[in-house]
């Protein structure tokens, strides 16, 4: 009823492939550095030296070489760029997690703090941030 299959599968893996295969942690590290890149790129343009040198230490390590700074500016508003860097720091701290980089993480954690506290504004005189 059926006829038996005669070729190989799509789906099984080829035999002594001769392209180079990266480890899952190799892949992570690319990832991490690519996220804290471009969160560097936002940190320059709000002006956040500090910061962004922090940033450019870890891209460094991550990537055996000093990053390249921003050198252009997109013109968005402060409130974006303040989006934009949280949601950077958001992955950057994700991906950070998942290859136990306490050091990125912590960073990372800081730097959505720092965000969400310059979207949130100065606080009324005598109120808590955040408190209800």
């Amino acid at each position: 009823m059926y006829e038996p299959i005669r070729s190989a599968s799509v789906h099984t893996p080829a035999d002594g492939a001769d392209f180079p295969h990266r480890s899952r942690e190799e892949e992570l590290d690319i990832q991490l550095a690519g996220h804290l890149a471009a969160l560097l790129a936002v940190t320059d343009e709000l002006g956040l030296g500090a910061a962004g040198d922090r940033i450019a230490a870890q891209v460094a390590r991550l990537r055996g070489a000093p990053p390249a700074r921003h050198a252009g500016l997109t013109d968005a508003a402060p409130v974006e760029l303040h989006r934009r860097a949280h949601a950077l720091a958001g992955r950057a701290l994700l991906v950070a997690a998942s290859r136990a980089d306490t050091t990125v993480a912590i960073l990372a954690a800081m730097r959505m703090d720092a965000h969400t506290a310059a979207l949130a504004g100065p606080a009324p005189a005598g109120q808590l941030v955040g408190a209800h």
